[in-house]
């Protein structure tokens, strides 16, 4: 089972270009019966894996920006932690309340997704990325990054980027996600990447950040090491076959679909946990009134 869980979570992001977690986590809260904490931290633990195999392939394909993805990951390491502990935290229901926000958030970056190589700030910058140690030296890196004439510019493309990745790996540890969804637009808005060469920079990126965040899920107990062997290669071959019949089927009406299946699994958590909630509210009066009689 664990096994399919990895391949169905593989074969959505594999389609549509984003990571299986969203899929992933829902799957084996319903199926292994796993409790909301469990499910994100195993499933960040899974995506490790596959971000890392990711990461290889769109490299040796040359669609990875080292020093972009360093830039977002400089920050993703430090945030990754306080998101897992964060989520560690919080009671049961209100971390399913606050994925199924997510994830309805995450369908509407989907559906606007097309949109953003429209909005690129620059088209082809990769080259300025790739030279910023020698310009270091000489002092010239954030003119050259910019290719304007106020240097002020391209450090604040560096600092957006950091940010980006400061936000990314909060919510990467805290919902058991990659966090593409969040470095892929910082990446194509404020750097000018493709979309190609975004996801594959994104998918670097979050290899360090979701280690600290799944190491940390993992000292507190929310790893469930014993389905990794399946869901990790599921989640790779998902993700194979999904990316080669992506190119196969309308990319509009996938992204559609997908989206309006997100927003049914983000109502139907929110809607989960408030159950969860009024019982666990009904449970604890219902106790109270005992006492109160004495």
């Amino acid at each position: 089972m664990s096994f399919l869980i990895g391949l169905f979570s593989g074969l959505f992001g594999g389609l549509v270009g984003l990571g299986g977690g969203v899929i992933m986590i829902p799957l084996m809260v319903a199926f292994f019966k796993f409790d909301q904490h469990q499910a994100h931290g195993t499933s960040l633990m899974a995506l490790v894996f596959t971000g890392l195999s990711g990461a290889i392939t769109y490299y040796l394909k040359g669609s990875v920006d080292v020093l972009a993805a360093a830039v977002l990951a400089a920050a993703a390491i430090f945030t990754a932690r306080f998101g897992a502990v964060s989520a560690n935290a919080l009671p049961e229901c209100k971390l399913q309340t606050a994925f199924g926000i997510f994830v309805i958030c995450v369908s509407i970056l989907l559906v606007s997704k097309p949109c953003l190589s429209h909005l690129a700030v620059l088209s082809h910058p990769a080259g300025g990325w790739q030279k910023i140690a020698v310009l270091l030296a000489s002092g010239a890196v954030a003119g050259f990054l910019s290719g304007l004439s106020h240097p002020a510019a391209g450090w604040s493309k560096i600092a957006a980027l950091l940010a980006s990745g400061a936000v990314a790996g909060f919510l990467s540890g805290m919902m058991g996600v990659g966090g593409g969804s969040i470095m892929v637009p910082a990446l194509v808005l404020m750097v000018g990447h493709s979309q190609y060469t975004a996801q594959g920079s994104s998918l670097l990126a979050m290899v360090p950040g979701g280690s600290v965040g799944a190491y940390t899920h993992w000292r507190l107990g929310n790893v469930v090491l014993r389905v990794l062997t399946g869901l990790v290669p599921g989640i790779l071959i998902g993700t194979y076959f999904g990316g080669n019949l992506a190119h196969l089927l309308s990319e509009a009406n996938l992204r559609l679909i997908f989206a309006a299946v997100l927003i049914w699994l983000g109502l139907r958590d929110i809607r989960s946990a408030a159950k969860k909630r009024l019982l666990a509210e009904a449970r604890a009066k219902a106790e109270e009134e005992p006492q109160l009689a004495k």
